[in-house]
């Protein structure tokens, strides 16, 4: 009988790792994924995404448990403030997806973490999304995000320069075309 053991970098599984990314080498058709979100207005500011599956390696992959997440205003912007804005919900995707890939990052470079954490912040002008100033855009005009990171001193710069492949970070820095319609329900 042979057991096999477990290799494991930060937490990540590496032999699963591995194996994924060699897969997608030989094959990159595999690395084609569609996520999907499913949103329904509420009531007032407050509105709630469904999260249930994905499409990857080339079939339907469900979540082993359908997620929900609620999004409301405060009560400053006519909101109940039941659940973080969108715009939270954003610097919440981009702390997730910069921690998820330095984490998986430093593991295959073999970069041990001991401990990370992460404060963001962001600037919007509300004159511009109530459409009181065309000069003022109607989003995020700067970002700062500050990490903190128990590991080897010399491994820092590294470190930094690993944000660079977070899908979330590059969708805010450099953009996605974004199609949207409207259908009569």
């Amino acid at each position: 009988m042979t057991t096999q053991t477990e290799h494991r970098i930060n937490g990540i599984d590496m032999d699963l790792l591995q194996k994924t990314v060699a897969d997608i080498e030989q094959d990159p058709e595999l690395g084609k994924c569609k996520f999907r979100a499913r949103n329904k207005w509420m009531e007032a500011a407050h509105n709630r995404t469904a999260i249930a599956g994905f499409f990857g390696a080339r079939q339907e992959i469900p979540h082993k448990q359908r997620f929900e997440l609620h999004a409301d205003e405060p009560v400053l912007l006519a909101g109940q403030d039941e659940a973080p804005n969108p715009v939270e919900h954003l610097l919440n995707a981009l702390a997730a997806c910069l921690t998820t890939t330095l984490v998986a990052h430093a593991a295959v470079r073999g970069i041990h973490i001991e401990e990370l954490e992460s404060d963001l912040e962001g600037d919007i002008d509300l004159r511009g999304f109530f459409g009181l100033a065309d000069d003022v855009p109607k989003g995020y005009t700067n970002i700062r995000v500050t990490f903190r990171i128990k590991s080897d001193e010399h491994n820092l710069d590294r470190l930094k320069k690993l944000t660079e492949f977070s899908p979330v970070f590059n969708t805010v820095t450099q953009g996605a075309k974004v199609d949207v319609r409207i259908e009569s329900k």
